[in-house]
């Protein structure tokens, strides 16, 4: 019986063996194009520094902001499709892998008649595909960078989800912001336009005073409703992100209050591609279609294949397992294409074209991932800068506004002027609210855009 296996001993101990070559392209590193350093960040970048350092939780002083963030770290759709497809592409590699190795299986046949053309057997069988050119290792490497791709990608979605929460929340709290102002502004009108109508009634002023304050009354009556219907969509898009159904937001603190840590470390652009999961992402599909042309290379050759089986054959099932009805058979065989009018050739064009298009792909996530860093920090540099100026703009406002106020009830001045004032300051403290939004989420785009959030 020792000799009824060799052959079958002598096959697995090649199927752990590295059999064959490699055909297909190596792997080389697509040129990047990027500058030494950031056109608008600070003149000596530190080569060291590293957004990935700064944990996200550090960058908020608002509890209520980073609870809403950990729920949505936690619930988030997006995120658990990440996950799902990360399971997924491991499953795809174990599957893969299990190509290298033999496939044992096993059969068995009770056959009633004994005159019929097919005995009674049982047996065992194993057939192995030899991977002589590598095309099941390279299926497997592609698989492997699609595993690290989809990690990256869930890297992406995270840093994506830190972001949209908390610039969705800073929107949401500009706009109670905004409703805050609008409400006193209206109660501001209202009480100006009892005076006023008191005033025309007793016939201090004209019926144009009086037209005018009640068109302005109006006016501030009709934004509050439509400043309620944005806090319901922010709401709205809050819950999404949090993977919960539609209600209301918890707040915390007010706009003005919100702050946003300044001391992100802005590296050079060759660190930065280094930190940028979509960067990473992309790089790692690059290196999957690249693989996938060895794959390609490797269908032009022969293929070798051994098969083994042995097992017990007898027309009569009670003589089944005696020793006359054993059998064994091992068998090699090769099989390889001659002549499909250019089918396996154009089968590598296509995957060199694949591969192509990642390539470039990849070029262009670097590019883009510059550009998104330049144009951020220039956002925090002209919004800090900005909010200076408008913030002097409403304090001038107001301080006008008690003057004009002031001329009209002695009599120096018409209505017209208090409420050309009184417009451009309630202006004035709209823009403001919705510049000091942006500078927060200004530098929560920098952050993101350094490759941030993610950790």
């Amino acid at each position: 019986m020792r000799n009824k296996f060799k052959i079958v001993v002598v096959i697995l101990i090649l199927a752990v063996l590295p059999v064959g070559c490699l055909v297909g392209p190596k792997y080389q590193k697509p040129e990047e194009q990027n500058a030494a350093n950031f056109h608008n960040g600070p003149a000596n970048a530190d080569t060291l520094a590293s957004v990935v350092n700064v944990k996200w939780f550090d960058l908020f002083n608002d509890e209520v902001l980073k609870g809403l963030i950990n729920k949505g770290l936690e619930n988030n759709y997006d995120m658990k499709i990440a996950m799902a497809r990360i399971e997924r592409t491991r499953a795809e590699l174990g599957y893969t892998k299990a190509d290298l190795l033999p496939a044992v299986g096993y059969s068995g046949t009770v056959n009633s008649n004994e005159k019929t053309f097919l005995p009674s057997n049982a047996s065992a069988n194993l057939s192995w595909e030899l991977d002589f050119w590598g095309k099941i290792r390279h299926e497997n490497r592609a698989v492997q960078d699609e595993l690290l791709a989809s990690e990256e990608g869930r890297k992406v979605i995270l840093s994506n989800l830190v972001s949209d929460i908390a610039v969705a929340y800073f929107e949401l709290r500009d706009l109670d912001n905004q409703l805050l102002i609008t409400k006193q502004t209206l109660e501001t009108r209202q009480k100006a336009y009892e005076i006023i109508n008191q005033r025309f009634t007793a016939g201090y002023v004209s019926e144009v005073d009086k037209v005018q304050i009640e068109q302005q009354v109006a006016i501030a009556e009709a934004a509050i409703p439509s400043i309620q219907r944005q806090i319901t969509d922010r709401e709205n898009t809050i819950s999404i992100l949090l993977g919960q159904a539609p209600g209301p937001i918890e707040r915390g603190k007010t706009v003005l209050e919100l702050q946003v840590a300044n001391n992100i470390p802005v590296s050079i652009p060759s660190i930065l591609l280094k930190n940028r999961p979509d960067v990473k992402q992309a790089e790692m599909y690059y290196m999957a279609s690249n693989e996938r042309i060895g794959v390609a290379q490797a269908m032009r050759f022969p293929s070798f294949n051994i098969a083994a089986i042995a097992g017990f054959a007898n027309s009569e099932v009670s003589s089944l397992f005696d020793g006359s009805s054993y059998l064994q058979n091992a068998s090699a065989s090769v099989a390889g294409p001659i002549f499909n009018f250019g089918k396996n050739r154009r089968r590598v064009e296509i995957y060199r074209q694949i591969a192509e298009e990642s390539r470039l792909s990849y070029q262009k996530t670097c590019i883009v991932a510059v550009a998104e860093v330049e144009q951020a920090l220039q956002n925090v540099k002209t919004y800090k800068e900005e909010w200076a100026a408008r913030n002097r703009q409403v304090l001038a406002a107001r301080k006008n506004l008690e003057l004009s106020n002031a001329r009209y009830y002695n009599g120096y001045v018409s209505y017209l002027e208090v409420l050309e004032v009184e417009r451009s300051l309630f202006d004035a403290e709209l823009s403001l609210s919705d510049l000091t939004e942006s500078q927060l989420s200004s530098m929560i785009q920098l952050y993101r855009a350094l490759g941030g959030g993610w950790n």
